[in-house]
């Protein structure tokens, strides 16, 4: 899964993703310090996996992890080329989903590109170059589907969406607002529009303000304007992020808990990563090998095994399964889950749920 960070300049983009990838891109106090997006995996923390390891003593131990690219910051008029133009509008296109930092403190000593500090300003600045952008895509497939029209008039029901779209788009409007039914939805997917796709909105705050955001004015309206395009808001302080990814794991711990801070904006970030992507993990276990694996809800037994080799889709006969939660009542002893018959034989219907454990057997 690749994630892509996006905002104005100078809101802590570069900032945050240093905290949360380590990976020492070059932060300062200028636009355009990210020119090539840098990029960063990270491990998806997974207390089920830490556990299963230490049950099973497994030789390996693999996380499922989440790519976050750094893509350089955008300005009024990308989508004509000004700043550093197209050439960054194209890397939010190969991402799933955008992180898009927008700045909610003060500090006389960090600039402003546009010289005041207008959360809901600055994420219509890059929602408009969005838009700009999927417009000239837009129009461009409109004319040819208008003259591929005189010879297929089934083409005509294309056509009708496709105004449709772009009438929504000059509103100002990005498409991810907007109600489509789920055929529509697909083919709008497939146009690959950059305001389509879904959005993180992550509020950059000062220390002072990390711990009370229910009552921030800034942070309200941005929860309020993401509710109308079904978009995820987390609230951190890149600041505090970038101190605690210098910490341990029981460092970081102890300064979170001295802060009155539940988690860090990593765990946040991914956790409203997989609500919006509709996401969930599975888990194998074994003496070998304890790994966690990300599909989509919804999945199918056969097509979750194929995650793992094509053949065990291919060839799907049947997963003995049990929850986690199962599981570790009986210690991991999976024996004991037999006997209290908690492990199920799923077919092909079975819809995969979070958490399970399973172990699929196949014949090709």
């Amino acid at each position: 899964m690749k994630l892509g960070i996006v905002g104005l300049p100078n809101v802590g983009k570069s900032t945050l993703f240093n905290a949360i990838t380590k990976a020492g891109a070059e932060a300062a106090n200028y636009p355009f310090c990210t020119i090539e997006p840098n990029v960063g995996v990270v491990t998806v923390p997974d207390y089920r996996i830490d556990t299963l390891h230490e049950v099973y003593n497994s030789k390996k131990t693999i996380y499922t992890s989440i790519e976050f690219c750094d893509i350089a910051g955008l300005v009024k008029g990308a989508s004509k080329g000004e700043g550093l133009g197209n050439k960054f509008l194209g890397h939010i296109r190969e991402v799933a989903a955008i992180i898009h930092v927008v700045r909610g403190f003060d500090d006389d000593n960090i600039v402003h590109v546009s010289g005041q500090i207008d959360p809901l300003s600055d994420i219509e600045t890059i929602n408009t170059e969005l838009i700009l952008s999927d417009l000239e895509v837009l129009e461009k497939r409109a004319a040819k589907t208008q003259k591929n029209l005189k010879g297929d008039k089934s083409l005509a029901k294309e056509l009708d969406l496709l105004k449709k779209i772009i009438a929504f788009l000059e509103e100002g409007k990005s498409a991810r607002a907007m109600e489509l039914s789920d055929d529509d939805a697909e083919y709008v997917k497939s146009l690959d529009l950059l305001s389509f796709k879904p959005i993180i909105y992550v509020v950059n705050l000062s220390e002072d303000e990390i711990n009370d955001t229910d009552d921030n004015e800034r942070v309200k309206q941005i929860k309020e304007f993401a509710d109308t395009e079904d978009a995820e808001v987390v609230c951190i302080c890149a600041r505090i992020e970038e101190e605690i990814s210098e910490l341990d794991k029981e460092e970081k711990e102890l300064f979170l808990t001295e802060l009155g801070i539940d988690e860090s904006g990593l765990d946040k970030l991914i956790k409203a990563s997989y609500k919006l992507l509709n996401l969930i993990s599975f888990l194998t276990a074994g003496e070998d090998e304890v790994r966690a694996w990300t599909i989509k809800r919804g999945t199918k037994a056969p097509q979750a095994a194929g995650k793992i080799h094509t053949d065990f889709e291919k060839g799907f006969i049947r997963a003995e399964t049990i929850s986690y939660d199962k599981l570790m009542e009986c210690n991991g002893s999976l024996a004991i889950a037999r006997e209290k018959g908690y492990i199920r034989s799923e077919g092909k219907e079975y819809v995969v749920k979070d958490g399970d454990v399973m172990n699929f057997l196949f014949n090709v």
